[in-house]
């Protein structure tokens, strides 16, 4: 007899014990036990009561002292009836996220598992709720993302269904919902964004409410980016399409639908003066820190500022004084374009002691403080000698840069050794022959920084930059037009670099929160002090050159009782004025911006005084009165320099100072044609004997000089404006200082 198959008997044993009819009995058995257990969640999970969001928590800001700044985070919110919101806006809200919704019975099984599964697998998360999971949500429970809180939504969202009418549920939906600018619920969001109550709404406006709930911070078109514009439209296409789909809307209707583009924001009640800039700057920087605006919204937050309560004063005091006390803001047009923004940082902490933001954050929204639509002009030439020094760079014919290297200050010299052609007119087309670094600091010479700039390297002074704290963007282009400051930068970015340099080369990030807390989390501050960046050595020498800025050239206006170094800045059109300054204690940013009633950029000539507004003029003055005041009238400390230059520079014969002073020491501009040989057309190959700049000794002034045209008579060898940067072509070579 054969032996039994083993293997044989082996699988036998294994289809009994797996038959068809012991898998499918085994199924059943867990289905029952499945939805008896749901069965016990539904009994156990009872309808709760409105969430704490329903009686929100302020948020308290602080001053550095403790004194309470502001209180806010009230709940912007009016309740409204469905019946006060027009058929098709709510059918808009539907179209949006959940069409099955006038069907459904609360949850979507299909939606849910499906979004389940893509969170799972890899593919991101998706939203698998319902218009009543999401009410639930809103009204009834947290904003936790953990899988016992879904459990939750989903049982009441289906008691909610059989409790509500479904018309009452989706008015407690558009009631409960968040779309941005603080606005809680459909009527503050049809007046944030379109300035009427949601009666008035039209269809294309309810769609884009509707839009908004997916994202509202990215989709608000007046903070958004590119990007988000264009999802925005999208999701606003999608929306329309939905409602022609299900017969909400008319094909002819939806054709003749255009994007219904929101007003800018305004400010909440209570965020007068400087409060409301300071107040959003800190929200952002918390933002930046992973805190959602949502969870700001919903209040409980304690934040303590660096807002010195005394130098803000102190600054406020200044501009008034400087600034708005000299306009006529309500009877001048002109007068009227005029915005003035500053931040003012400890360089030792990084701390944001003042800031100033405009005339008030009720009046204009916009922080002058914190945009950086306008172009730093030439407070951008320090960088581009930061990174000559940090870089060991060298003039086209080998010789060391430092503050006595020789270069040739002729106006519209075409730069040697660029791949793009260029050059630059210096501010009233004044040739200036050979003039060291230093004087070019002083002088603010367009010339010499443009060749410097192509000795450095464009790309190499774009990473100096973007080290001391400079932020990228499309206008920041590798071009020799870089050395005038053609990007766009704000005077919190600009304090933060100018910081960095007061601090030896050690990074300085600004930062404006001390401390965050809620009653379950706190928030790590920014780490405001970083790594050496660029060596003591260069940024010690360029502090060195701007205090002969301050001292004899052209920001002599912010000079006193203090050891000060500084540069001016005026861009493209004199659409900016900047100084920007330090003493050993205190790193301060000042911008003039020109801005009319429309947001548009338009010049400061002839607002603030005739002529062209310097930097050397209201912002120096406005940055002198502040620093005079935050330092209780003046300081005996002084710069620890460790510089090592080539030549010794010996300081420029101070100019004896009045109220009506020129913008600079008045030497007598070139007019006679350069000799072909003495300035050479190239960098001078071979510095001169003396050891300093060949200087005239500048008159005492006594009258102002002449205004001066904007523009130059015949425009300068340029290259091709940037098409970023407007109509006007801002990246160019004409005069800045």
């Amino acid at each position: 007899m054969g032996r039994p198959d083993k293997s044989k008997a082996k699988k036998r044993g294994l289809r009994r014990l797996f038959s068809w009819k012991r898998l499918l009995g085994t199924f059943f058995v867990c289905c029952l036990l499945a939805m008896g257990a749901l069965y016990v969640v539904y009994l156990m999970v009872p309808v709760p009561s409105a969430n704490a969001e329903a009686t929100m928590q302020s948020n308290i800001y602080k001053y550095a002292n403790g004194k309470i700044l502001a209180r806010t985070g009230k709940m912007n919110r009016e309740i409204v009836g469905l019946e006060k919101i027009p058929e098709p806006v709510q059918k808009a809200f539907v179209a949006a996220e959940n069409k099955s919704f006038y069907k459904d019975n609360g949850v979507d099984i299909k939606g849910t598992t499906r979004a389940a599964w893509s969170t799972l697998t890899g593919k991101g998360k998706q939203g698998g709720s319902t218009i009543t999971q999401q009410y639930v949500k809103n009204y009834y429970l947290s904003q936790d993302q953990t899988a016992t809180r879904k459990l939750k939504e989903m049982v009441i969202a289906i008691k909610v269904d059989q409790k509500e009418s479904k018309s009452a549920i989706l008015a407690g939906y558009m009631n409960t919902s968040y779309y941005g600018r603080s606005a809680y619920g459909i009527q503050a969001a049809a007046r944030s964004y379109y300035g009427v109550d949601a009666t008035q709404l039209t269809t294309a406006q309810g769609a884009y409410l509707a839009s908004l709930l997916q994202a509202p911070n990215q989709y608000d078109w007046a903070t958004a980016s590119t990007t988000g514009r264009k999802l925005v439209e999208e999701r606003w296409n999608y929306v329309l399409d939905n409602m022609v789909g299900e017969d909400w809307l008319s094909p002819s209707e939806r054709a003749g639908m255009k994007f219904p583009v929101p007003q800018k924001p305004r400010p909440a009640p209570g965020m007068e003066g400087q409060t409301g800039y300071i107040v959003e700057a800190a929200n952002q920087e918390l933002m930046r820190q992973g805190v959602s605006e949502e969870d700001i919204k919903a209040g409980g937050w304690t934040i303590t500022l660096n807002i010195d309560e005394k130098k803000q004063k102190d600054l406020v005091k200044a501009v008034d004084r400087e600034l708005e006390d000299k306009l006529d803001r309500k009877g001048d047009k002109k007068h009227a374009t005029v915005q003035a923004g500053a931040t003012s940082v400890d360089p030792k902490t990084g701390a944001v002691v003042a800031m100033y933001g405009g005339v008030g954050a009720t009046e204009h929204w916009m922080s002058n403080a914190t945009r950086r639509d306008y172009q730093p002009a030439s407070t951008f030439k320090p960088i581009v000698l930061a990174s000559a020094l940090d870089n060991h760079a060298v003039t086209q014919d080998g010789r060391r840069i430092d503050l006595a290297t020789v270069y040739d200050g002729t106006s519209k010299r075409k730069v040697v050794g660029g791949d793009i052609p260029f050059s630059p007119e210096n501010e009233d087309d004044r040739s200036y022959g050979p003039v060291t670094v230093q004087k070019a600091t002083n002088s603010s010479i367009n010339s010499v920084f443009a060749q410097m700039i192509v000795d450095v390297g464009p790309d190499k002074t774009k990473r100096t930059a973007l080290a001391l704290g400079m932020k990228d963007g499309a206008d920041f282009g590798e071009t020799p037009a870089m050395s005038l400051g053609t990007m766009g930068a704000s005077t919190l970015d600009m304090a933060g670099v100018y910081a960095t340099l007061d601090n030896h080369g050690k990074k300085v990030t600004p930062t404006l929160v001390k401390a965050a807390s809620h009653k379950d989390r706190k928030v790590e501050p920014v780490k405001a002090i970083g790594d050496q960046v660029i060596t003591r050595t260069a940024a010690d020498t360029v502090t060195k050159a701007m205090t002969g800025v301050v001292r004899t050239g052209s920001g002599f206006r912010a000079a006193g009782d203090y050891e000060a170094a500084g540069k001016t800045g005026t861009s493209e059109n004199n659409r900016s004025a900047w100084f920007v300054g330090y003493t050993p204690e205190l790193v301060t940013a000042v911008g003039l911006f020109g801005e009319d009633t429309k947001g548009n950029q338009v010049t400061l000539t002839d607002t603030i005084n005739p002529g062209r507004a310097n930097g050397g003029r209201t912002p120096a003055q406005i940055w002198g009165a502040y620093t005079t005041s935050a330092l209780d009238g003046g300081s005996d400390a002084s710069f620890d320099l460790d510089t090592d230059t080539s030549y010794p520079i010996e300081p420029d014969p101070e100019p004896t100072r009045t109220t009506e002073a020129p913008e600079e020491p008045t030497e007598e501009p070139t007019t006679a044609s350069p000799d072909p040989s003495d300035p050479p057309t190239t960098p001078a190959t071979t510095p001169p004997t003396p050891t300093r700049d060949p200087v005239t000794t500048p008159p005492t002034p006594t009258e102002e000089p002449p205004p001066v045209t904007e523009e130059p008579s015949s425009p300068p060898s340029i290259e091709p404006p940037n098409p970023d940067t407007g109509p006007d072509g801002d990246d160019t070579g004409r005069p800045q200082r």
